[in-house]
């Protein structure tokens, strides 16, 4: 199996594009942090597809976070996907879910999308609320509002695996109702059991052979949070010295652990002096 792997293809007569995704090492490094109950990994490893297919689609170049805010068992659930395939995730959630539904794992809640550009920090948010019994419908709805693009997803996961397929339809003149009616209902045919074992030839061929199917190189998809030192330094900065200074005396240290990866960075009163004290003068020939 080609694991961590994301596939773009096209079939060629319906004029559709679509990506087909599949997760081993990645999925068990992201479960690998944090012990989640069944009803959280199953949604934690569709939203994980999930996001890797849309970064792909947006083509956007920087980092897409996919986030979800509600009141039910879940309050909160965040995929980070970066151009480069790197990607990190996490949920919380304070009970047990009655059912598997959207609205049973996140109660009323929101939906946002937001691009991150990698050059000019500059931020694009898509908010809207959370519909649909499952995250690919909702994700199909957010297509059709935002994007006026007729898009299908097939998501699922388990201990081992999570994967997806997306379809969308091109916006071509020469693209009809009936081609895009068409690869929908094919893709309703597949199992779970094909998308977490088959190769994407073969996935691809069994659903699509008659569509004259184009399947392109591969892209790398790895976990990789991007927590480091300089990043928890600015962040007690931003907080201020004389609160910095009210957590040392309490605790003795302060210890901030990273919420996606478990990194663990502590600080004792001589880290916290050196983060604030003052800067050097500027010169005009010191560089």
């Amino acid at each position: 199996m080609s694991a961590d792997t994301l596939r773009r293809f096209m079939l060629e007569r319906a004029h559709v594009r679509g990506e087909w995704i599949h997760l081993d090492q990645t999925w068990q490094e992201m479960l690998g942090r944090t012990t989640y109950p069944q009803f959280v990994k199953n949604v934690l490893g569709e939203a994980l597809t999930a996001a890797v297919l849309l970064t792909e689609t947006i083509k956007h170049n920087g980092s897409l976070t996919l986030q979800i805010r509600g009141d039910g068992p879940i309050h909160l659930l965040v995929i980070q996907v970066t151009a480069q395939g790197a990607v990190r995730g996490l949920a919380r959630w304070s009970r047990e879910a009655d059912a598997a539904t959207l609205p049973a794992l996140f109660g009323e809640a929101q939906m946002a999308i937001t691009l991150e550009s990698q050059r000019n920090n500059e931020r694009y948010q898509s908010l809207i609320p959370l519909e649909g019994a499952s995250l690919s419908q909702a994700l199909e709805a957010y297509f059709a509002r935002s994007e006026q693009l007729p898009t299908r997803l097939w998501l699922m996961s388990d201990a081992g695996t999570a994967a997806g397929i997306l379809l969308q339809r091109l916006p071509q003149e020469q693209t009809t109702t009936e081609d895009w009616e068409r690869a929908s209902i094919l893709l309703d045919t597949l199992t779970n059991a094909e998308l977490a074992h088959l190769e994407p030839e073969e996935v691809l061929f069994r659903l699509f052979h008659e569509e004259d199917v184009r399947l392109f190189d591969g892209k790398d998809i790895h976990f990789h949070c991007g927590c480091n030192r300089e990043k928890v330094d600015n962040m007690l900065r931003s907080l201020g010295q004389a609160e910095a200074e009210a957590v040392l005396e309490e605790q003795g240290k302060i210890e901030i652990i990273c919420e996606f990866c478990n990194a663990s960075y502590t600080l004792d009163a001589v880290d916290v002096g050196q983060l604030f004290r003052p800067s050097m003068p500027g010169s005009d020939t010191l560089h």
